[in-house]
């Protein structure tokens, strides 16, 4: 099952994409764990920054529980432009680079502007959503002072339909989010194109290559989830693992 969006070819000028079966991401994921262990210092790097940025963030926002949970929303939707990096050293390595932290970030400045613009457009939608989870919890709490064991309670107890509301809000944003950035931020790091051409590319990649795609989003998932359950630490192997792959998937994707 794929969507074509043939309306996307008469508005822009995008990349040739291709079609893939629909266990491909494990193969992205293998691969990617290959990269890792091919340059593991550089790669730890950016997990370990993404594991200590994680915590402050969650540190700044612990006593107010709407605030901690647009902080996770937020730090989820800016994972990966953070990821940037760890596309050039994928990059670096399959043109017979030499590999750095350093150099990586170097590679970055080739097309700085746009991954900055796409980096204020991600922090507008979290922004956007920081207001839609305050508007919630005002509405359902009735201007009640909100603590974590009453948002638990939320869950199963009085607030139930504010829970229903704020996860299927949720759920919308990060569908929306992923099909915007599936390949987008590795195209921007890769070519000098521009940000609307990106995101549009990778519309058409999740829209072509459905199965596939809400495969590889429920890996990301589950990941994701195994990151927060080892209190972050995991995140530093495990980001730039999905990292790697991420640039595999979208070299496999656009052409």
């Amino acid at each position: 099952m794929d969507l074509h969006l043939d309306t996307l070819d008469r508005h822009f000028s995008l990349p040739k994409t291709g079609k893939v079966e629909m266990m491909r991401p494990f193969s992205w994921l293998r691969r990617g764990a290959a990269d890792f262990m091919a340059h593991p210092l550089p790669s730890l790097g950016y997990g370990i920054l993404t594991v200590l940025t994680g915590w402050l963030v969650l540190l700044v926002a612990a006593s107010y529980v709407y605030l901690s949970t647009f902080s996770v929303t937020g730090y989820l939707l800016l994972a990966p432009l953070c990821a940037a990096g760890i596309y050039e050293l994928t990059s670096e390595r399959e043109e017979g680079r030499e590999t750095s932290f350093a150099q990586s970030i170097h590679d970055l400045m080739k097309n700085f502007g746009q991954l900055a613009f796409m980096g204020a457009i991600l922090g507008m939608i979290a922004i956007a959503w920081e207001r839609v989870s305050a508007i919630l919890f005002a509405l359902f709490y009735g201007g009640e002072a909100v603590t974590m064991d009453g948002f638990i309670h939320a869950l199963t107890g009085e607030y139930a339909l504010f829970t229903v509301a704020w996860f299927i809000g949720g759920l919308v944003l990060a569908c929306v989010v992923f099909a915007l950035t599936a390949v987008s931020i590795p195209m921007l790091a890769d070519r000098e194109v521009d940000v609307i051409t990106a995101m549009m590319t990778s519309v058409r990649v999740v829209a072509e290559n459905l199965p596939a795609m809400l495969l590889w989003a429920a890996t990301i998932v589950v990941l994701t989830v195994i990151g927060f359950a080892t209190f972050l630490v995991g995140f530093a192997v495990i980001f730039p693992i999905l990292g790697h792959a991420t640039w595999i998937a979208y070299k496999d994707l656009v052409k």
